[in-house]
């Protein structure tokens, strides 16, 4: 299968399927000398673990991971880094049945179109647990941002129709509810709404929103390698992702230039900055120095148990009714996937970017 890996100079390769040994990673092109040990992927996993609560998968995995080369005396050492995170709780006999149909809204036949053969195990690559590999090669980015300044930060947005208010906006609130909304009454009234979907035997979608601060002004190429078009790549390839916008996005289209053109001006540190950031952070697909903001919108979770209509490999048109241990939300385990996905993207291309002057160069290799 082509296309599992991800990166420029920094590139990640995940591997594994949904019900097979493990899931994993191997993560090329970390500058050596990065303090790196397991539990900084750790705290990460964690986050989209499944089992946290009545509105995840309850699939009692640990999540742990191993890192197996590229890491010696707590530091990179400049090669591949792999890791792995075993599966030790899949439940194969709940997807049986479904090897002989395509489930709505799943990649069954798609799959079977594409190479005459699937894992039907619960959806093999294009389960939702491939994400653990983007995950680890996430943290790993982050680390590297970590000790450049820059910051990458996401939460939900929205579930459904009930959105985050500005004026509530609470970022530690997220560490207090169960769907990492940074609005105590989005989430109270949020949980209500799910609980209705869940009784009646179906699941909702919702928004993630990525805030990435500290990246300095000139990241990105001003062509096909575009900051936000790598962005919107690294997002859109998530499952379940139907939508990407960065900053104003879809709205930008309804204003006008006198309106949605950001005012340049000196900020107190005698930069270059801007009154507004109707941009979201990047013009010409190259950082502008403001904080990127970005949106991610994910479809709901098509492994529902209310009966759907769908066909079977005979061309027999039937009715089914999932099986199995399914979230009825993505969004919220889903927030950190955007997270690292957008950390991994801006490692990669801070580290390109360091060939783009020559003057750079020249002080790189001229250093005494």
């Amino acid at each position: 299968m082509a296309g599992s890996t991800f990166g420029k100079i920094l590139t990640m390769t995940t591997w594994g399927e949904s019900h097979g040994a493990g899931i994993g990673v191997v993560v090329d092109g970390c500058p050596a000398g990065l303090l790196l040990a397991e539990e900084d992927i750790q705290k990460y996993l964690d986050r989209r673990k499944p089992g946290q609560s009545r509105y995840t998968t309850k699939r009692n995995e640990s999540d742990s991971v191993e890192i197996m080369s590229g890491v010696f005396e707590g530091r990179t050492t400049g090669t591949p880094i792999a890791m792995m995170i075993r599966n030790q709780d899949q439940h194969s006999k709940d997807y049986s049945e479904i090897a002989g149909y395509y489930r709505p809204g799943h990649a069954d036949y798609t799959f079977d179109k594409k190479y005459g053969f699937r894992d039907y195990r619960g959806g093999g690559r294009s389960s939702g647990r491939e994400t653990i590999g983007r995950v680890a090669a996430g943290a790993v980015a982050a680390k590297i941002l970590e000790g450049l300044g820059v910051r990458v930060t996401a939460y939900t947005k929205a579930i459904g129709n009930i959105q985050v208010q500005p004026e509530r906006f609470d970022m530690e609130e997220c560490s207090r509810n169960m769907l990492y909304m940074p609005d105590a009454s989005a989430a109270a009234e949020a949980q209500m709404f799910l609980e209705e979907k869940m009784a009646q035997m179906d699941s909702t979608g919702g928004i993630v929103e990525c805030v990435i601060q500290g990246v300095p002004a000139g990241i990105g190429e001003p062509v096909f390698e575009k900051l936000d078009a790598n962005l919107a790549k690294a997002i859109c390839s998530i499952g379940a992702v139907k939508g990407f916008e960065i900053g104003d996005g879809f709205e930008a289209a309804k204003t006008t230039g006198a309106l949605n053109n950001d005012a340049f001006c000196i900020s107190p540190d005698g930069r270059v900055g801007k009154r507004t950031n109707h941009a979201g952070g990047i013009l010409g697909g190259i950082s502008d120095g403001t904080e990127i903001v970005f949106r991610a919108a994910f479809k709901p979770t098509p492994s529902i148990a209310s009966p759907q209509k769908t066909v079977n490999r005979d061309g027999g048109e039937i009715e089914i009714s999932v099986k199995g241990r399914h979230d009825p939300i993505i969004v919220p385990r889903a927030v950190v996937v955007v997270e690292m996905m957008a950390a991994f993207t801006v490692a990669d291309m801070m580290l390109a970017g360091m060939t783009a002057r020559m003057d750079r160069v020249r002080e790189f290799y001229l250093e005494v």
